[in-house]
């Protein structure tokens, strides 16, 4: 389903984030897990991408799979590097000829074994010229919707950590708008009030589409960690670290700590009508599915 029509369907939107398993154990367990969550009935789905090739693959193989094998709605993610125009335009052929309805567009970042990497080399500097080029091939026709590929972009409430300049980085956001992008979804964040305050901002920028908030919940104390590494620029309040403090090497009480913290997140974000909240789940299903219960979320909201 476009985009579009979802938002237009439901007041706030339900997703989840997957990644391409690496291993054949790993995608039986993926896969077990999808079948989990497909039960809470998210409007979409989206799939981590990576540029290498094998990579690459691996995302259009999922993609395929729950487009074909489940109930589910993919979004598959893309980015900028390590492409030209003709690696993206057959990328974007095939989702087509598969019936996939919407794309996330992302800048990106070099694969970790590609450290000296030229970026030069790429057709598409920013992610906006990535939307642009997406939405010119909506305009040819080439999609069984007339529309075409609904389009999303990324958003950083605690700020890119490319572009310390927050203006500046507000102007990059509304030229991928601009550009033709259908919704922003938000990379992790761990206090609502950054959220709030960049929807403000976007709404003083003139930026008007649907911007739904990406979360993550805590399950270990070493995840957390990761997540500062990954999510470069990732804050953590102090009274989340308190908490997580105090459970010492408790592992079970550190993930009752992310559990509530998420789940209290996630009621403040429907009590001020958030648009939408995609779980990062790492390929998990428990954590998602026992902050619908706690929500008392037995089916995705309409």
């Amino acid at each position: 389903m476009h985009i579009q029509d979802i938002f237009a369907k439901h007041a706030t939107t339900f997703s989840f984030e997957f990644f391409p398993p690496k291993t054949d154990q790993a995608s039986q367990q993926l896969y077990a897990n999808i079948a989990q969550l497909e039960s809470l009935r998210p409007e979409f789905v989206s799939v981590t991408y990576g540029a290498g090739g094998g990579t690459r693959e691996r995302t259009h193989n999922l993609v395929v799979r729950i487009k074909k094998a489940t109930t589910l709605d993919p979004i598959p993610h893309l980015t900028c590097v390590c492409h030209s125009e003709a690696d993206i335009q057959q990328i974007i052929e095939r989702y087509a000829e598969e019936g996939v309805s919407n794309i996330l567009a992302l800048g990106g970042d070099p694969p970790r074994d590609m450290t000296n990497y030229d970026r030069d080399a790429d057709a598409f500097q920013h992610a906006a010229d990535l939307v642009a080029f997406i939405r010119r091939f909506n305009d040819q026709g080439s999609h069984p919707d007339s529309r075409g590929f609904g389009i999303g972009v990324a958003g950083f409430p605690e700020g890119h950590p490319a572009t310390p300049n927050r203006l500046l980085e507000l102007d990059h956001l509304k030229a991928k708008v601009d550009a033709g992008a259908d919704y922003i979804c938000t990379q992790l964040f761990f206090d609502n009030r950054d959220y709030y305050d960049f929807c403000e901002r976007c709404e003083l920028a003139g930026i008007r589409v649907p911007i739904i908030a990406g979360l993550m919940p805590i399950t270990t104390a070493s995840g957390m960690k990761r997540m500062a590494e990954l999510a470069a620029g990732a804050r953590f309040p102090a009274e989340l670290l308190r908490l997580v403090g105090r459970c010492g090497d408790d592992a079970d009480a550190v993930e009752r700590v992310g559990l509530e913290w998420a789940t209290q997140q996630c009621r403040d974000l429907l009590d001020h009508k958030a648009r939408g909240i995609h779980f990062y789940t790492l390929n998990r299903s428990d954590i998602t599915r026992r902050i619908y219960a706690d929500l008392g979320l037995t089916r995705s909201a309409t």
